[in-house]
């Protein structure tokens, strides 16, 4: 079966957000035990503070070995699909406090550092 014809176009994109996709994951890797940030505080500590469905496209991808389940919405709610239980779950072993409506209490789980650069 022949591959697909890559455009320019859809090489410049690969190009563009494969340096940004790392700089998320640099983020990511940095979140300490029983804490989370959400996808927007993540692009705005990258300096891109409306990046963040790209932030949420990075962590679609991201490796295995980055604490993933540390990434939520900016509510608290918990995102993934049919791996939201297993996030949660993994949460909750860590000590991540929820509210009774399931969401992350952000105000004492919350996560933040400045970027060096």
């Amino acid at each position: 079966m022949p591959l697909a014809k890559i455009t320019q176009r859809q090489v410049e994109i690969i190009v563009t957000i494969t340096p940004f996709f790392q700089q998320v994951y640099d983020v990511v890797e940095q979140i300490p035990y029983g804490r989370v940030v959400s996808y927007g505080q993540i692009a705005r500590m990258l300096g891109h503070p409306r990046a963040a469905r790209m932030v949420g496209w990075a962590m679609r991808c991201c490796p295995g070995h980055l604490p993933w389940q540390r990434v939520v919405m900016a509510d608290g709610a918990i995102t993934g699909g049919v791996y939201a239980t297993i996030r949660k779950d993994l949460l909750k072993a860590e000590g991540v406090v929820f509210l009774p409506d399931g969401r992350v209490d952000m105000k004492s789980c919350s996560w933040s550092v400045r970027m060096k650069g």
